[in-house]
């Protein structure tokens, strides 16, 4: 009993030193659909963001000359706005220093107000409505282009490139789906204002049989079917066109430009019937990054990069980096410096526009063939 008075004094003396020269401990919030039909996706994004915080933390990350530890917290929103601002809040109460996520533009927007007010940077690494900075909210980032790209530069492509004339428009009644059937109208009218809209069809995100609104489609004779959503339902309607005897091709965003439509569609996506965009674009030297990427990517979770993971990388990577500039990892401190930050990511230079929107985002478009995704160009 002597003896542990004796010390007991040296070892909370001890025991607070520890504590003071403990190493700092940076925590990122991610939040994707980990659950529901879109969980292939919100893997592939929760395992972009893992890559990146273990090779933050491998590297000895810095901030204000002090090596720091990041720790990610993830949440499941399913897809759905609900529980996504239910999972917006338990990061904001959890303190995190920021936010990579969500993946839906339908989630995104409403837990970004709570991210707002609670002044935490949050940066969407595939969100594409414009409504999302539109919002004016200083913490709300992105490092994908807009629907006004996406569905625009898609829908000049269809009446350019694929001599579409008679365009029949679904979509699953989502922000994104919605969104970008409108801006991919607004790019095929104003590139070729006689190009005829024979139909607008509705679905939902979790539908699977559409023989009525494809029955309805086919009646009026299109050239080519543009679908808003996500692979989930586009790879089920492409089935069920090739089985209605639909000769047309098929266009979408990067909802369905993933490795997983072709699976999806079976024969219904044969060589060169589906044209789709996917956010961001690599040439040159860059293609050897993105390469690199992709090869630890699949070395390390054995499985192909379904779309988002190397934005949601870049992402991670950017928000370090302004931490980095800032000389601190509090938001308010280093929110100025990730709004004028400049970094070099795996998908191409990343910079902010006054809204939050990538500066000169690029855009991919591909095309399947053999059951593969097959780049076709990459346009500004």
């Amino acid at each position: 009993m002597l003896f542990k008075t004796k010390f007991l004094p040296l070892a909370i003396a001890m025991a607070f030193a520890g504590n003071a020269g403990a190493q700092e401990v940076v925590k990122i919030g991610h939040v994707a659909p980990i659950s529901g039909a879109s969980a292939h996706l919100g893997k592939d994004n929760e395992n972009g963001a893992k890559m990146a915080i273990e090779e933050l933390n491998a590297g000895g990350f810095k901030i204000n000359g002090k090596v720091v530890k990041f720790v990610l917290l993830t949440e499941d929103d399913a897809s759905d706005p609900k529980q996504g601002t239910a999972a917006a809040q338990k990061l904001v109460d959890a303190k995190v220093n920021g936010v990579i996520g969500h993946l839906n533009s339908g989630t995104t927007v409403p837990a970004s107000k709570i991210y707002f007010d609670a002044g935490i940077p949050q940066i969407s690494p595939s969100a594409t409505t414009p409504q999302y900075t539109k919002q004016k909210f200083n913490t709300a980032f992105r490092v994908v282009a807009n629907d006004n790209k996406l569905g625009g530069t898609l829908g000049r492509y269809a009446v350019d490139k694929l001599q579409a004339k008679r365009i029949a428009i679904v979509d699953d009644r989502t922000a994104y789906g919605q969104g970008v059937a409108e801006e991919f109208v607004k790019g095929a009218k104003a590139k070729f204002p006689g190009v005829q809209i024979v139909g607008k069809e509705f679905t939902n995100a979790n539908a699977t049989d559409f023989n009525a609104i494809l029955t309805s489609i086919k009646g009026k004779k299109p050239d080519l079917v543009f679908f808003g959503g996500m692979d989930a339902v586009g790879g089920p309607m492409l089935r069920q066109i090739k089985s209605l005897g639909m000769n047309v091709r098929f266009m979408g965003g990067d909802g369905i430009c993933t490795e997983s439509l072709a699976k999806l569609a079976g024969d219904g996506a044969g060589d060169g019937i589906v044209t789709c965009a996917e956010t961001g674009g690599v040439m040159g030297d860059q293609q050897k990054v993105m390469d690199n990427f992709i090869a630890r990517y699949k070395k390390k979770y054995n499985s192909d990069v379904q779309l988002y993971a190397p934005n949601v990388y870049d992402a991670v990577m950017t928000m370090a980096t302004a931490m980095a500039d800032a000389k601190s990892a509090e938001p308010a401190k280093y929110l100025p410096f990730l709004a004028k930050v400049k970094y070099a990511g795996v998908t191409g230079p990343i910079a902010f526009d006054a809204f939050g929107d990538i500066k000169d985002g690029s855009m991919t478009l591909y095309t399947y063939k053999g059951g593969k995704k097959t780049k076709v160009e990459v346009v500004k």
